[in-house]
């Protein structure tokens, strides 16, 4: 199964970049060699088996941003699955970015009117660290408003924090055809191995696409961070010429395993309970294997066809 992704936003927003980040396994400092996207580069990623994102990155330079709204208007803004469109928080042209934003929505509302329409506002690491969370909120509120009739949903990113992993999370979360079910399935896992928190990660990119949750944890971006720094420990590791397959970390307060799971994915589970041996946990988690694998496999034929 294919889906349409559309990455829009101005030349130099950072769309390559973060492209390259979650997909293409740069790290962040490498991203400055990156060159200007000319017109629309395409590329298709394999997720979750059989689930393929098509990925249009699309050109920001005003002629390219010109010639899709007239001559590629129709190429470009159908059958349109996702639209996530990139803002540079510290623009200077920021009517000139909301008029392409609107030019945009226009065309998907005559071409992919079903779409969902993400925001991202960009760099946030260039704004002083107080002032993050009230440019945020203007910035939301005014694509909120810009967006009607269309709903669209925003998240602040940058390259250098977890943040790109949480947005990017939750966009290909509203893309897997049967996440209700595989949340079902974590929950019981859950109860049975009595985790504290079973996360579930996309094998390649390492973004989390179902988690469970059965005790309050007061860092609220801790999935991001744990994907981010496995992630670049996966790299390291590869250019070893080592394979990652499992983690164990441990002190007096949890435990959290981190192990290859089913062919598409890996899961950590965390405990707090002093008194479970590992070995238990581990057995469990590879009992729980093929449940899920079936899961993945039921998935992938819905998706096939």
């Amino acid at each position: 199964m294919k889906k349409k992704v559309l990455l829009m936003g101005k030349s130099g927003s950072g769309k390559t970049s973060m492209r390259s980040i979650i997909f293409a396994n740069y790290i962040a400092r490498d991203t400055r060699r990156l060159g200007a996207t000319i017109d629309v580069e395409h590329s298709h990623v394999r997720f979750l088996g059989n689930l393929v994102l098509n990925l249009w990155d699309c050109g920001g330079q005003e002629a390219f941003m010109e010639n899709y709204f007239a001559s590629q208007r129709d190429n470009i803004f159908r059958n349109v699955e996702v639209l996530i469109y990139v803002f540079d928080v510290e623009s200077r042209e920021l009517e000139k970015d909301y008029h392409y934003y609107q030019s945009c929505l226009e065309a998907i509302l005559q071409n992919s009117r079903e779409a969902k329409i993400f925001c991202l506002i960009h760099k946030m690491d260039l704004v002083a660290e107080d002032q993050r969370d009230i440019i945020f909120k203007e910035r939301e509120a005014d694509l909120i408003r810009l967006s009607k009739p269309l709903d669209c949903t925003c998240f602040r990113t940058s390259i250098w924090d977890e943040t790109l992993y949480r947005a990017w999370s939750s966009i290909v979360y509203m893309l897997i055809p049967n996440v209700k079910e595989l949340e079902t399935s974590l929950q019981q896992f859950a109860n049975i191995v009595d985790a504290d928190e079973v996360l579930l990660f996309e094998r390649a990119t390492f973004l989390v696409i179902s988690h469970c949750q059965r005790k309050e944890h007061r860092d609220v971006h801790r999935f991001e961070k744990v994907s981010n720094i496995i992630k670049q420990f996966k790299l390291s590791c590869s250019k070893l010429a080592a394979q990652f397959q499992s983690m164990e970390v441990r002190n007096a307060l949890f435990a959290a395993y981190i192990d290859m799971f089913t062919s598409n994915t890996y899961v950590m589970v965390c405990m707090s309970d002093p008194q479970i041996p590992s070995e238990v946990t581990l057995i469990n988690i590879r009992n729980a294997r093929k449940h899920f694998e079936l899961l993945e496999k039921v998935s992938n034929s819905s998706m096939g066809r």
